[in-house]
C-alpha cells in the first residue's frame, strides 16, 4: 500500500496560469497539467539556482521526492513545447506558509494542502471558508477559488 502524498510547501503562485502556442485556439488543443509544486521545483532549480539539496529543504521534501517533481515538471514542458499542446497551472498537493484559511461554520483554521482546500474546509467539508489575511500574495492565491 502506498503512502499518502505529502504536502510540498510552495512560496510562488503564478500571476498567468495559462499557456498556449499562438496561432491555435484554446477550444481546439490538448493541454498539459502542471501542478503548483512542479512549477515551484522548476523555479527553485532553474531560476534561483539552489541545489537539489537547498530545493528539497525548501519544498521539505526528500532529495529523491524533489527529483521526481522536477523529472515529471520538465518533460510536461517538454511535451507540450514539441507537440505545441497548451500549459496549464494548477492541482497539486501542497501547502504555504503565506495564507492560511478558516472556515466560517467550524471555525478550522487550516494552511492549503490540496487545491480543494480552498473551497471547501478539509476538517467539516462545508465551503464557508474564507482567508484570513488580506496581503497581496494572499489574494493572488485566493482570486481563483
Amino acid at each position: 500500500m502506498a503512502r499518502p502524498t505529502k504536502a510540498r510547501t510552495v512560496e510562488f503562485f503564478p500571476e498567468n496560469n495559462y499557456f498556449i502556442p499562438v496561432g491555435k485556439q484554446q477550444y481546439d488543443i490538448e493541454e498539459v497539467e502542471i501542478k503548483i509544486e512542479e512549477l515551484e521545483a522548476i523555479r527553485l532549480k532553474d531560476i534561483e539556482n539552489l541545489n537539489q539539496e537547498e530545493c528539497a529543504k525548501k519544498m521539505q521534501v526528500s532529495r529523491q521526492t524533489f527529483q521526481n517533481i522536477i523529472d515529471s515538471a520538465r518533460k510536461k514542458v517538454a511535451i507540450s513545447l514539441t507537440q505545441g499542446k497548451a500549459i496549464r497551472i494548477s492541482g497539486g498537493h501542497y501547502t504555504t506558509k503565506h495564507c492560511k484559511f478558516k472556515c466560517m461554520d467550524c471555525g478550522n483554521e487550516y494552511n492549503i494542502q490540496y487545491s480543494q482546500d480552498k473551497v471547501s474546509c478539509p476538517s467539516c467539508g462545508l465551503n464557508k471558508v474564507t482567508c484570513t489575511k488580506k496581503a497581496g500574495l494572499c489574494k493572488k492565491l485566493c482570486r481563483d477559488k
